[in-house]
């Protein structure tokens, strides 16, 4: 069994970043993202909302309870005529494809590695348990 130090292991990692930085997915995210910034409408509204938002904490902060309850509503107006705009349902959906492929690498390391230690072990993969977990649990039932 080849041994690995936390160096090679985290240069591998960032070859496997580069890879991901490089798939179809994340081209796509970048395009997207950049007609994201480059749309004036949608640029305008989330300045609106950012302003709206600095006006909700001061609000809150004085306790104008239902002035907030106004700006907290036009928030809300805004971010819906946001999600309403065609590019930014687009960005929404590409995060999802970006955050999934994301989550399906992290998983299936670690389900590798957790695999690979049970193996090697010589443990139960179907029950998950490592060989010295098996050997423990045998020799305690025939006590």
């Amino acid at each position: 069994m080849e041994l690995y130090s936390r160096d090679e292991v985290l240069d591998e990692a960032k070859k496997l970043a580069n890879m991901v930085a490089h798939t179809d997915e994340i081209e796509r995210f970048k395009e997207v993202e950049a007609k994201i910034n480059s749309n004036k409408k949608v640029q305008s509204l989330i300045n609106q909302i950012k302003a709206m938002q600095k006006q909700a904490v001061n609000l809150q902060a004085y306790q104008k309870t239902e002035a907030l309850k106004k700006v907290e509503a036009e928030i809300d107006r805004l971010q819906e005529e946001i999600d309403e705009i065609p590019v930014v349902q687009e960005f929404k959906e590409i995060q999802i494809v970006v955050n999934d492929v994301l989550q399906l690498i992290t998983g299936t390391i670690a389900r590798e590695v957790t695999e690979r230690i049970i193996k090697s072990t010589g443990g139960n993969v179907l029950s998950g348990e490592t060989g010295s977990k098996v050997r423990s649990n045998s020799s305690s039932c025939g006590n």
